[in-house]
């Protein structure tokens, strides 16, 4: 039968607005992806520069790991599924998303990142995942007046054409390497466990991650949210949607991707219903030319944490 959206409190099966939304054109816009530095590769998925110059942006964010951002170009907002619609601050952490959440944006439009990874998150921020999820905070909130200096300085400098959204970028990297604080040893070795789980299929048994992980069931749903903002069969379903629409993103699948889509959802409405509740999409608009902010955060390079 069709999962019920439990660790998603609020949320309808029904909702679909996202996939009707007018998208801006994938040719307006660039996303420049930069490789973290070697000593913040445990931390950081990937740093990147997005920059679109039209007067109004219109997007989705899908499901998504911890971000550290700047935006020296562009007020908007990300509107939640409970309704709440949050501003982008100039310098902002962006909590791990459970869903997919439209943006909305008065252009020109230009950001600059890193996207975390669960160990990331959690080294940099001490947050619980879980209990901060689905949230847009200012940088000076989460990480201190530091961030909030970083960020001032690096918009300033962006601005005024005297760094690059590349430069900035790896200044952020730098930044977090030397703000991260070593974690739990073994709560670090969990993360590891949690992600080699959702990386083995696209519908992971909870019964091999109990095997695998060294703590009671109980323990490693506490530190599951904890450090990825979801238990983990709300997690897995959350990487299932995500891995799916990567794969049908492609322009040809193999046969042997076609069986493991077929075996991963009980039908293809409940596929539908579950890539739009994540990624934002139905899966006849992600191979849409113009939806390029989605397929670059859904490509492979930003599941690394997945071994993808």
């Amino acid at each position: 039968m069709v999962e019920g959206l439990d660790g998603f409190p609020g949320l309808s099966e029904t909702e679909s607005e996202d996939a009707k939304l007018e998208l801006t054109a994938s040719d307006l816009i660039q996303v420049d992806y930069i490789a973290p530095q070697a000593a913040i590769s445990d931390y950081v998925t990937t740093l990147y520069h997005f920059r679109c110059d039209e007067p109004e942006i219109c997007d989705i964010q899908p499901a998504s790991v911890g971000h550290f951002a700047i935006f020296p170009h562009g007020k908007g907002e990300m509107h939640f599924r409970d309704g709440r619609q949050v501003p982008n601050h100039e310098t902002v952490v962006m909590t791990p998303l459970s869903t997919s959440h439209p943006i909305h944006v008065a252009g020109p439009m230009h950001c600059v990142g890193a996207a975390l990874t669960p160990l990331g998150w959690a080294a940099l921020t001490g947050l619980h995942a879980g209990d901060n999820r689905d949230q847009m905070k200012e940088a000076s909130e989460v990480l201190g007046g530091e961030a909030a200096q970083l960020g001032e300085k690096l918009n300033t400098e962006y601005r005024a054409g005297t760094m690059s959204g590349r430069a900035c970028a790896l200044a952020m990297g730098e930044f977090v390497g030397v703000r991260v604080k070593a974690i739990n040893p073994r709560h670090a070795e969990l993360i590891k466990v949690v992600n080699t789980w959702l990386g083995a299929s696209l519908n992971p048994s909870l019964e091999d991650l109990m095997e695998a992980a060294a703590y009671s069931k109980r323990q490693v749903q506490r530190l599951t949210e904890r450090y990825f903002g979801l238990p983990p069969q709300a997690l897995a379903r959350k990487y299932r949607a995500l891995r799916a629409a990567a794969l049908l993103s492609f322009p040809m699948l193999t046969e042997e991707f076609e069986a493991q889509l077929a075996e991963a959802f009980f039908d293809q409405s409940h596929m539908i219903r579950e890539i739009n509740l994540f990624v934002g999409r139905t899966p006849a608009r992600l191979r849409d030319p113009d939806t390029p902010f989605l397929s670059e955060m859904i490509a492979p390079q930003n599941l690394r944490e997945l071994n993808l």
